[in-house]
């Protein structure tokens, strides 16, 4: 009985030689026990050669005693044959074998993800949306959906934009975006009048459009009618959209806390280095060992990954500086001080007023020295833009 050849070579086969004078008389024996032979070939001497499987071989010895005939092996084939070939290499093969399939599980995950084209969406409200839908580092390639239908849902969470692609190249995934192009908002055009945002001594008012109602150093308060946009008389009066630019000194009350003392860090000299093989976000501390003998310190890392052209490895190191610092404490003169919480105090009240205000005048009200801290409160005049818009409603609108 013929096996396949495949099996054949899975199971293991011998190419034998069967010598005697009744040799041609063991082949039916053996094939009515089930053998499997094949290739049978009569040799000189009343030789014959054949092969067969393995574990027939081994059933050979009661049918050689019976009729006397020795039996010879001529070659060895299969896969049993060839892994005791190998010897003492099982293990580097069964190496070679763990590192194609260790490859392959890394190739088959996501290592990078990175944006491309946005400039007014921030890079962080991508990524939280493609990670809705699955793209994240560590993420098996097989877990996600089509290119297109990827691209689709990101879109669906952005708004903001006309067009998302996302494009898998082996374990880096780049998301590209094109952002909707937003309109100039336009200036409001209904009828309005420009009232005073704040109350403030006018000192410039510059009417375009409109008619002026107060004229410089006059005190107005908030929500007074700075520019008006009715224009005409009683009897013949016309509302327009009123433009124009006011500006006035407005007064600002300050309290301000300034230290009398300056801390600051240095370095001591002392450091300590600590070193890890790192894998993802794992990571194995093999040098360094034991507590930090610093109260105060920083650190210092550099992180090293084994990467091939565009293919980046989890596998790395990871060598951390540890330096000891001390803080060190300076008393600060009292006028000192008092200078660096004014410069302090200016520089917040010009953030929120605007870039075109300036500060025209300050007086320091009251001032005390408490607790390592001199306390302080100031006015201020800052001349700056009070005009804001205000809609005129007419009436049967």
């Amino acid at each position: 009985m013929k096996q396949s050849l495949f099996i054949a070579r899975l199971r293991g086969y011998v190419r034998v030689q069967l010598r005697g004078k009744e040799c041609e008389g063991l082949i039916n024996p053996m094939m009515e026990k089930g053998f499997s032979i094949w290739d049978i070939q009569a040799a000189p001497d009343g030789k014959l050669e054949f092969h067969i499987l393995v574990r027939d071989f081994f059933k050979l010895r009661p049918l050689l005693k019976r009729t006397g005939c020795r039996v010879h092996v001529l070659s060895r084939h299969g896969l049993p044959f060839f892994m005791d070939r190998l010897g003492h290499r099982k293990f580097f093969f069964g190496g070679l074998a763990a590192f194609i399939i260790g490859l392959y599980v890394l190739s088959s995950l996501v290592w990078q993800v990175t944006v491309e084209g946005n400039d007014r969406i921030a890079e962080a409200d991508i990524l939280q949306a493609a990670s809705k839908v699955g793209i994240h580092t560590f993420q098996w390639k097989f877990k996600l959906k089509k290119s297109e239908d990827l691209s689709r849902e990101i879109q669906s969470m952005l708004p903001s934009t006309s067009w998302v692609g996302v494009e898998i190249r082996g374990t880096h995934i780049t998301i590209k975006i094109v952002e909707a192009t937003i309109p100039d908002r336009r200036p409001l055009m209904n009828p309005r009048n420009l009232v005073a945002s704040k109350n403030a001594l006018v000192t410039e008012i510059l009417s375009v459009k409109g008619r002026p109602m107060v004229k410089p150093n006059t005190y107005v308060r908030k929500g007074d009618v700075l520019i008006s946009g009715t224009i005409g008389d009683d009897q013949n009066s016309q509302v327009v959209v009123a433009n124009g630019k006011v500006r006035g000194v407005v007064w600002y009350t300050s309290k301000i806390e300034a230290p009398l003392t300056r801390t600051y860090k240095t370095y001591t000299g002392e450091t300590k280095n600590r070193n890890y093989i790192v894998f993802g976000t794992r990571a194995l501390k093999v040098s360094g060992y034991g507590e930090l003998p610093y109260t105060l310190f920083e650190t210092i890392s550099e992180r090293k990954a084994l990467a091939w052209r565009t293919f980046a490895s989890p596998l790395g190191w990871l060598h951390e500086k540890v330096m000891e610092v001390q803080m060190i404490e300076e008393p600060i003169e009292l006028a000192a001080a008092k200078k660096i919480g004014l410069e302090q105090a200016r520089a917040k009240l010009l953030a929120e007023t605007g870039a075109d205000s300036r500060l025209v005048g300050e007086k320091i009200l009251h001032e005390k020295t408490e607790n390592g801290k001199v306390y302080m409160e100031v006015h201020f005049e800052m001349e700056e833009n009070i005009a804001e818009e205000q809609p005129i409603v007419i009436q049967g609108e």
